[in-house]
């Protein structure tokens, strides 16, 4: 294979928020306006980024967004404070609470606190063990936008081998979960790798779809893969002020058939999605109210 498919996360975004944005204008006209709040707590520099390109997404399709921020020195009764007032709100049809947070408060006990109608997020244990029982809730971004990516391309997941290398809580894990699911979004068989996988490339190379989200630059190389895979990075490192991914594009794309950019791939279908969860949250207010 020497011209992969490139999967573009950024025009399957926009197809994404322009259909959701039809879905705005057909609350508003029913007296609804869908409300997102992100919770910011310290100042990390990846999360006001990631916070900003929250806010100017939702802001784009309609969706009545605002961050709650809060310093350093925030204690967990603080946050929590944020969080219940949230989970009463009406006008707040979803929030986040901006991971990680500052050394100190416990992110399990804060995500406990979040109302599962309202887990935009899809990362309380709540809505994770919902989706770990086959009944789930909203579903973790990244995950979710992984999965688009690839429907929206015309590629098949049913009865696919999938390999996964990255256990972590925010895409491998609920990844596995979602592949498992019944219906044309899962029904792959799925492997799971991790740090004490032995002989990875071996296992690696069994992968029809290839996920790869562990958080180490180029750690899958084209000897790793077989021809013909489909190759999704989820990794986000940086080098010398590049943005990398865990896959070395290069060598792999020479033996892929379809093949994300980082960036460009998985990041731009993280924030849709998290809309996509924020519009679905106000339709169901909606429709209890009526």
């Amino acid at each position: 294979m020497t011209n992969p498919l490139i999967l573009d996360g950024r025009a399957a975004a926009k197809a994404v928020r322009a259909e959701l944005a039809r879905r705005v204008g057909d609350l508003e006209a029913r007296g609804t306006k869908p409300g997102l709040r992100v919770l910011l707590v310290g100042s990390d520099p990846a999360s006001c980024v990631y916070v900003t390109s929250k806010v100017k997404a939702s802001a784009g399709i309609g969706i009545n967004a605002g961050v709650e921020r809060l310093p350093e020195s925030a204690s967990l009764a603080d946050v929590a404070g944020v969080v219940e007032s949230w989970n009463r709100d009406p006008t707040v049809h979803g929030f986040i609470v901006q991971l990680p947070l500052p050394r100190g408060i416990d992110s399990h006990q804060v995500l406990k606190l979040v109302s599962p109608d309202k887990d935009v997020d899809g990362l309380s244990p709540a809505s994770l063990g919902a989706l770990m029982a086959g009944r789930p809730g909203f579903m973790p971004a990244t995950p979710s936008g992984i999965i688009e990516l690839l429907l929206r391309n015309g590629l098949t997941i049913s009865g696919k081998r999938v390999v996964i290398v990255g256990r972590g809580e925010l895409v491998g894990k609920p990844l596995a979960s979602m592949l498992l699911l019944r219906g044309e979004r899962g029904d792959a068989t799925v492997t799971v790798c991790h740090s004490r996988t032995p002989d990875l490339g071996a296992v690696c190379r069994t992968a029809e779809i290839l996920v790869a989200a562990v958080g180490r630059p180029r750690l899958v190389t084209g000897e790793m893969v077989s021809a013909g895979v489909v190759v999704v990075d989820a990794g986000t490192n940086s080098i010398d002020g590049r943005l990398v991914g865990d896959v070395d594009f290069e060598t792999v794309a020479a033996k892929a058939s379809a093949i994300t950019p980082v960036p460009g791939g998985v990041g731009p279908m993280t924030v849709a999605m998290l809309l996509a969860n924020t519009v679905r949250a106000a339709e169901q207010a909606a429709g209890d109210r009526e």
